[in-house]
């Protein structure tokens, strides 16, 4: 490669000017302005791949839909591919050409209503895993960053590539980072995204979410005093204080949404903590907030294996006798908590969205589940992510899928396979899909499609549970939407002997398996006469200043408090839905405009 002269184009350039050549500018070669890109869009940082002849098919395909259906309802092809229509025809050109994965119906190219109606209005939504994060915490930026998509909200961010895939590798329709929730836009990416005010928002105004659990995730490094290298925590509060958000904070909110609504519309988990060392801790989070279920992360450094305050918490497995199972027989023996919280003896562990290696149950893989969902007969072990190996990006996937490998006459896709293989036999042991549903149905519907063949074949529709892992990912609905048309392949699954997801299936996974697990109604319309009460739309006034300063409030927090006040963060004011709605008013839609270089034809 040639050296770059100082004060060139080219030294402040990714790519060289023999490349650049090779491109022109997206917004200026994209004619069409489809809802979904049709070719890969580079930022300047890649040599963009060209198009492939399947996605040149997509895209004539669609004009060739918008064309017809924009002379028909008499409106620009441009305006009608910047509607609910336009994206409709998207959808049916990607099942034309890639295979039929999405229920669309040709009708919804001419009637929006029927777009709006194509999840049913009385569908119970029950969202198993939420997350939100204190005032003082600047959240996942990286999480909603991948979810988003490249584009100036990202860069402005510090994510000049896709943060899960640094060698620029290409998802199922050629693309290297695209969005997996268009609707986001270009959002600022900030931690106001993922608090209080948003979260609430998110989950309850702009979602069909009937009932939810908000989580916690001790996955943080604990950052000592004086600016000493973050460490490994040596305790629990050591741990406490690097969390996005503590059980005892979840409570909080909980308790203030329930408040609010007047019916039960959100629940909390308890955060497990293993081993002899950690049981007054255990204890004392039963004592003062009463979890509805528990949340535990083999791969996080949670368990405490001897009395030194100096040695570093460790990571632990599900089977082991001498660390999880005092903790087990802990939350047995306050089975009194069944009667107010019956989802109380449902352990929800995560599994998978972990590196390659090591191939241990530490690291998320599932060989420790056996032994542990027998000697707990009491227990529902709920496996969270279904132990879906890949890191948010899922081309590892996809290649194990296209490589032919087979365990037991299926594609072998890492931990996931083997989880739902061993666990046919094992009635208590569940599988939730947050964020393995939502890494994959748009940008590898095909892997999207084996893992949920996989899951209805060896556990069936009754032991597999719908989460969203928002709002790292923005509002739920989206991802509600996508399950709710997603279909697999009939070829796929004559081949491999998957069970299609019929509209039963998918009202049980979206809500009613959850509902019977923490033993809650399941009449799904939010109303003044059924059991869930919607949440004020004036909620934000209505926070009160006892639950501003556990959450870390600027001006509420005291630092040093039992609740760990970290600095401050500004409030959001969550104007942005005020001003949407301003936009749509004035008829604003969106332009589908595509900013970068895409290669020359």
């Amino acid at each position: 490669m040639s050296q770059r002269l100082p004060g060139s184009r080219e030294e402040d350039a990714w790519l060289s000017d023999r490349q650049f050549s090779l491109l022109e500018r997206a917004d200026e070669a994209d004619a069409l302005r489809s809802p979904i890109p049709t070719q890969v869009v580079s930022n300047g940082e890649y040599l963009p791949f060209p198009q492939t002849l399947q996605q040149r098919a997509v895209e004539a395909r669609i004009a060739e839909l918008a064309r017809e259906a924009a002379k028909r309802l008499g409106m620009s092809r441009r305006r009608f591919l910047a509607s609910s229509g336009g994206m409709a025809a998207a959808f049916i050109a990607m099942n034309e050409v890639f295979g039929r994965f999405f229920e669309v119906s040709p009708i919804e190219l001419f009637e929006p209503a029927h777009a709006a109606d194509a999840v049913p209005r009385d569908l119970f939504v029950f969202d198993d895993q939420l997350h939100m994060i204190r005032q003082t915490y600047n959240g996942p930026l990286g999480l909603r960053s991948i979810a988003q998509g490249g584009g100036a909200a990202s860069s402005a961010a510090g994510f000049e590539k896709n943060p899960f895939n640094a060698d620029g590798l290409p998802d199922e329709l050629g693309r290297p980072w695209a969005a997996w929730n268009p609707a986001l836009g270009q959002m600022p990416i900030t931690g106001a995204n993922f608090q209080l005010v948003q979260f609430v928002k998110d989950v309850y105004l702009d979602s069909q979410v009937a009932v939810a659990i908000l989580s916690n995730a001790p996955l943080g490094l604990f950052e000592p005093p004086g600016g000493e290298k973050p460490r490994i925590p040596n305790s629990v509060e050591e741990s406490l204080t690097a969390m996005n958000l503590t059980g005892y904070q979840t409570a909080a909110v909980r308790d203030f949404v329930n408040h609010i609504a007047g019916s039960t519309r959100l629940l909390a988990h308890g955060q497990v903590f293993p081993g002899k060392q950690n049981l007054g801790f255990m204890q004392q989070q039963i004592d003062q907030f009463h979890p509805d279920s528990w949340k535990g992360y083999n791969i996080a450094y949670t368990a405490k294996l001897d009395d030194s305050p100096a040695s570093p918490l460790q990571q632990w497995r599900l089977d082991d006798e001498q660390v999880a199972y005092p903790t087990y027989e802990l939350i047995k023996k306050n089975r009194q908590e069944l009667k107010a919280h019956p989802g109380f003896f449902n352990i929800c562990i995560h599994k998978g969205l972990a590196p390659a290696a090591p191939d241990a149950p530490e690291q998320g893989s599932p060989t420790d589940l056996p032994k542990a969902s027998r000697d707990w007969p009491e227990f529902n072990f709920i496996i969270y992510h279904a132990c879906f190996g890949p890191r948010f990006f899922n081309h590892e996937s996809l290649e194990a899928i296209r490589s032919g490998k087979l365990r037991n006459g299926v594609p072998d896709i890492r931990w996931l396979t083997e989880f739902a293989q061993i666990s046919a036999p094992l009635k208590n042991v569940y599988a939730e899909i947050g964020t393995t549903f939502a890494s994959c149905v748009v940008t590898f519907p095909t892997v999207c499609a084996h893992m949920l063949g996989q899951l209805m074949k060896y556990m069936g529709s009754r032991r597999i549970v719908f989460g969203s892992d928002s709002v790292w990912y923005g509002a739920p609905q989206w991802q509600i939407e996508a399950f709710w048309r997603f279909q697999i392949p009939q070829d796929i699954a004559k081949k491999y002997g998957y069970p299609q997801l019929t509209a039963e299936d998918k009202r049980r996974i979206l809500g009613l398996n959850s509902a019977a697990l923490y033993k809650l109604p399941t009449q799904g319309r939010i109303a003044p006469a059924g059991p869930y009460k919607p949440v004020p739309k004036d909620f934000e006034a209505r926070i009160p200043d006892s639950l501003k300063a556990t959450l870390n409030y600027p001006g509420f927090s005291k630092p040093g408090s039992d609740r760990g006040a970290l600095g401050g963060y500004t409030v959001p004011q969550d104007k942005l839905a005020a001003l949407r709605a301003d936009y749509l008013a004035a008829g604003g839609h969106p332009s589908n405009r595509r900013y970068g270089w895409v290669r020359r034809s």
